[in-house]
């Protein structure tokens, strides 16, 4: 029996999907976490388009999307629109 390997983008095929992911890795995990999610977001949307949307290039946005990269913030925020997110901030039950 042949397995294939698992991947996330095959699956964030809606913006529910898409914002359902999101949440969970911003509730669960960190920095770092957030990063490779909005990187597996681009790519089920398409490297190409978000390249577009954003005006950076492919290159740039593997490089900054990619496991212990750094980006800058602003990057981040371009990416959020381009993948038709936004961050809100609630305030924190005590």
């Amino acid at each position: 029996m042949e397995s294939t390997r698992f991947d996330i983008a095959d699956y964030l095929d809606s913006k529910e999907m898409i914002a359902e992911y999101l949440n969970t890795v911003l509730e669960e995990g960190d920095h770092a976490d957030m990063i490779i999610a909005i990187g597996h977001i681009a790519k089920a949307i398409g490297m190409t388009k978000i390249s577009k949307e954003t005006g950076l290039s492919r290159p740039s946005l593997y490089k900054a999307l990619s496991d212990g990269a750094k980006p800058q913030f602003g990057t981040i925020m371009k990416v959020l629109k381009a993948i038709g997110g936004q961050i809100r901030v609630n305030p924190i039950s005590s």
